[in-house]
This record gives C-alpha cells, sequence and structure tokens, in this order.
C-alpha cells in the first residue's frame, strides 16, 4: 500500500522526463466533460433526494431544519453515487489512450519485461475497459448503496464512510492498474490478480479519491496521475504474477 502512495511522486517526474503530456490531453479532455457533467447533475439531482428524505419527518416543529440537513445529506449521496459512476466512465473511455502510457512507462521502467506480452489494439482495449468498469461498476454501486444509508446512523455512521472510502480506493486502482495488466493478463487473470495485490490498489485508489477532491483541478489529472502511479506500482509485481498465473494453470 505505502509503495503504491509513493508512487505518485515518482509518476509526476516521469510524465515530465517522458514527455507524457500530449499522451494525456485526451484524457484529461475526456475527465473534464465527464466530471463537469456528474458536478452539475449532482447539484440538480440533490434537492429532489433531499425533497424525499424531508418526507420522513411527519412533524411540523423542526421541519424546516431537517429539510435543510435531508437537502444536504442528498447532495451527498448524489455526489457519493456520482464520483462512482463518473471514475467508471472515464477509465473506460480512456482506456485505449491510457494503455499505449503505461506501455511506455512499462518499458522504461523495466525494459526487460515482454513475457507472454499480449498486442491489444485501439477497439479491444475500449471493449476491455468497458467489460472492466461496467463489471466493478455494477460491484461497487450494490456494494455501497446499503453502506450509504448505514453511514446515516449517528456516530457509528462514521466506520461506514470509512468502508465506502476504501471499496471506492479499492476499484479506483483496479482500473488504473488494469491498463497495465491488459498487456499482460487475460480478463479474468486481472481480476485475480489484483485480488492478490488489493492493497496496492487501494493505495493507489486512495489517493486517486483525495485528488478527485481538489477543487476544480481535481477530476482533470486523477486519471493520468493515477494510470501513471498504478504502473509504477506495479513495475515489480508483472512478472510474478505471471509466473503463478502459470502455475494455476498447469
Amino acid at each position: 500500500m505505502i509503495k503504491s502512495i509513493g508512487a505518485y511522486f515518482k509518476a509526476i517526474s516521469l510524465i515530465f522526463k517522458l514527455n507524457l503530456g500530449k499522451a494525456l490531453l485526451i484524457p484529461v479532455l475526456i475527465s473534464l466533460a465527464v466530471g463537469s457533467l456528474i458536478l452539475f447533475s449532482s447539484y440538480g439531482l440533490s434537492d429532489n433526494l433531499g425533497y424525499y428524505i424531508g418526507k420522513i419527518w411527519v412533524w411540523d416543529f423542526g421541519k424546516s431544519f431537517f429539510q435543510g440537513v435531508s437537502n444536504f445529506l442528498g447532495g451527498l449521496i448524489v455526489l457519493a453515487l456520482g464520483m462512482i459512476v463518473y471514475k467508471h466512465i472515464v477509465m473506460a473511455a480512456a482506456a485505449p489512450f491510457m494503455s499505449p502510457v503505461a506501455e511506455k512507462v512499462m518499458n522504461h521502467l523495466n525494459p526487460d519485461l515482454k513475457t507472454n506480452e499480449i498486442k491489444i489494439s485501439f477497439g479491444e482495449s475500449l471493449m476491455r475497459g468497458i467489460r472492466v468498469n461496467v463489471r466493478n461498476l455494477l460491484i461497487e454501486l450494490g456494494l455501497t448503496i446499503p453502506l450509504l444509508l448505514f453511514s446515516l446512523i449517528p456516530v457509528v455512521g462514521i466506520v461506514f464512510v470509512v468502508l465506502i472510502f476504501l471499496i471506492q480506493a479499492y476499484y479506483a486502482g483496479f482500473g488504473n492498474m488494469d491498463y497495465t495488466l491488459e498487456r499482460f493478463f487475460k480478463y479474468k487473470q486481472s481480476i485475480v490478480f489484483v485480488r492478490d495485490n488489493k492493497w496496492r490498489a487501494i493505495g493507489n485508489g486512495s489517493v486517486f479519491m483525495l485528488i478527485t477532491m481538489i477543487p476544480f483541478v481535481g477530476f482533470l489529472f486523477c486519471i493520468p496521475l493515477g494510470a501513471v502511479a498504478a504502473t509504477v506500482a506495479l513495475a515489480d509485481r508483472v512478472e510474478e504474477g505471471q509466473k503463478q498465473m502459470n502455475l494455476i494453470a498447469q
């Protein structure tokens, strides 16, 4: 986990060292477009959800106060769900553009790693990105929605908030890692690999989630930084992971 977090510092220097700025432009624009849409949607839907939450309070006294709290909670819930949808849409759409970036970074960090490398086209990368992120989105929503309800419980709700963050971090890290993994592992093998390296995924995804919280610019750079950092964190793990998969297959 610590290695994945520290990889972000190296990722920043590698982006400049390998002149990756132009290659990252399209993912940044995709992130800007989707992020803006999610933010505007969250703002518009928060009052609607808050209105229905407010109906729980059936008494006249304190009704306006409870409605204000309900609107705030509605905004948080919509924003949390919006962030889940946001990251998976962006990760899927950016896959064909981030895959060559991950390849360039891996070739720089581990130039001898050519074992069982899978050649993948633009279309194949896009379809795999969609497949991975639709799967992760459905699982993440299935886990997060019940936890969001439990998080409304006073005091103990903070435990469920932490669990929500860890779940989001895991699947964000999964998406970032797959830009590298798609050249070395088949779809189901990647799921096993990430599960075996879950703390690397959580470490990568934790920083990713924190970056998205930076006002205005966070959601622009979370994908490029997260993807490059994931490749840095995996540079010494891919070959070992391949050996493990080969043993399982035998």
